[in-house]
């Protein structure tokens, strides 16, 4: 049992609540049942696991999850409600948390379906987005300049598991967001004065969607590369949450390409 909030185990799982300790480590760490769970199912085996006897034993799906990890021979220290406070982030916290290998699935070389994330900074906007993309098809995400950390506590949170199952790559300058683009994808954008309607495009070809920040949209490169296009709006309802309209968009193409592309449902 783990009492100290100075246990070297501790301090060092601490540090992956930073940015930039969890890329040099290259290392995530996760909280909750079903966030653990959904990364152990997708094939992300923990390092290391920590976790409240009393809390864990609480529910079925706490006890079950540890059982599951101890047979696969994840090494489970045993914590303090104290010290396990120390690394939680939520406000009520489930009682474990464990370290996982920082998630890098491979990247498809010719996407048909791209979602770009562009001066997105709101996390739950973030995560919701990347949720909606897994959902749709979504081939690869590309995080654009000024987006949040897509590896940031929240975000992961509110991606319900599809850090664990969708190619995300950070993208510093709108060069490098270029440079993962297929020749053959179009590039649109969500814009809410654009003439174009998100229906009338023809998503069943290589498609890449920008999706812009919550207060000042898409950046002026975004802007400049891509073809501009709207969700029609009823009444006054001048534009939409950045996570409601990428989601109204990315399905919209999701049903145009389950008529036209094999496999697809």
């Amino acid at each position: 049992m783990i009492t100290s909030i100075s246990n070297n185990r501790i301090k060092e799982a601490r540090k992956l609540q930073n940015r930039r300790q969890r890329q040099a480590a290259g290392r995530l760490l996760l909280e909750g049942v079903r966030l653990i769970g959904d990364a152990f199912q997708s094939g992300i085996v923990p390092h290391l696991l920590f976790f409240v006897p009393e809390l864990m034993d609480a529910t079925p799906q706490g006890a079950h999850l540890l059982a599951q990890l101890q047979r696969a021979g994840v090494e489970c220290l045993a914590c303090t409600e104290t010290v396990f406070a120390t690394l939680a982030e939520t406000m009520t916290p489930q009682g474990v948390a464990a370290i996982v290998p920082l998630p890098h699935l491979p990247a498809p070389t010719q996407p048909t379906f791209t979602l770009i994330l562009d001066q997105v900074r709101d996390p739950g906007n973030a995560g919701t987005l990347l949720r909606s993309a897994e959902a749709a098809g979504v081939e690869l995400v590309l995080c654009g300049p000024e987006t949040v950390d897509v590896f940031n506590d929240k975000v992961v949170r509110a991606g319900m598991g599809a850090h664990f199952r969708l190619p995300l790559r950070a993208c510093p300058d709108w060069s490098s967001v270029q440079s993962w683009l297929a020749p053959a994808q179009q590039l649109y954008v969500a814009q809410a004065d654009a003439t174009l309607a998100y229906d009338q495009v023809d998503w069943r070809q290589p498609a890449a969607l920008v999706v812009g920040g919550e207060a000042t949209g898409a950046s002026l490169a975004a802007r400049s590369a891509a073809q501009p296009i709207a969700i029609p709006m009823q009444r006054q309802v001048e534009s939409l949450n950045a996570a409601i309209a990428g989601a109204v968009i990315l399905f919209e193409a999701a049903r145009q390409r389950r008529q036209t592309i094999p496999n697809l449902r």
